[in-house]
């Protein structure tokens, strides 16, 4: 974005952190969106509040509304799926494999760690307001909060000093109930493919339509 090249996370030294130590609500961190919070547009209803165009519900906001303090085009190892049912746009939602090959395209928001928990706790379905403990995710590069669907933090690096955090299901991908996104889910992803990675239609649609569950009837692509 502007001119931002895409990046990968490197090392990050979170074992020197130790397992409940967490950042303090002001502490920068990454959030690696890979869903429909590529869509910058989309990420502003978690930070804001609102109500994203072709979802069913809104969503109350952060306690810290301020956007991004700096937006990159990331690649996370691992793959993205589709699968279970979503609340906010019908149809399958997206999930992330870590352990799966290949590379999947996100998007890297500078935030605080404070709107990163709010940001979270949105996607858990908990009301925002309480910080999460981040120590045990910094320090294993995973934790899990809950058995649903966005619970697990998954830490895949850093970029910049500071730690990459994002959230999926605590299952793999091959275990996972496969099911077709949404029309309106899938213009989500690939407006924010378009806005932050600069791809073309032809390459978001092949993209988007070889990943798992993609298609209606249940082949990989």
């Amino acid at each position: 974005m502007d001119g931002e090249a895409v990046r990968r996370p490197g090392p990050f030294p979170g074992a020197d952190v130790g397992a409940g130590t967490a950042p303090g609500a002001a502490a920068p961190v990454w959030y690696a969106a890979y869903g429909s919070n590529m869509d910058p547009d989309r990420l502003a209803c978690y930070l804001a509040g609102g109500r994203p165009e072709g979802a069913v519900r809104g969503f109350p906001g952060c306690r810290d509304r301020r956007p991004p303090v700096r937006t990159v085009p990331l690649l996370l190892p691992g793959r993205l799926y589709f699968a279970l049912e979503s609340r906010v746009w019908t149809g399958g939602m997206g999930f992330y494999d870590p352990l799966d090959p290949g590379e999947m395209p996100a998007c890297a928001y500078l935030l605080t760690a404070g709107q990163f928990c709010d940001v979270a706790a949105q996607e858990m379905h908990r009301p925002p307001g309480a910080d999460l403990d981040l120590g045990e995710v910094l320090a294993t590069g995973r934790a899990r909060f809950g058995p649903g669907r966005y619970e697990t933090l998954v830490c895949p690096g850093g970029l910049d000093g500071y730690p990459v955090l994002t959230f999926t299901a605590p299952w793999r991908s091959a275990e996972a109930a496969l099911n077709a996104p949404s029309a309106a889910y899938l213009g989500r992803l690939a407006a924010g493919l378009a806005a932050v990675h600069g791809w073309d239609a032809a390459r978001i649609a092949a993209y988007l339509d070889s990943r798992p569950g993609a298609r209606p009837d249940g082949s990989d692509g």
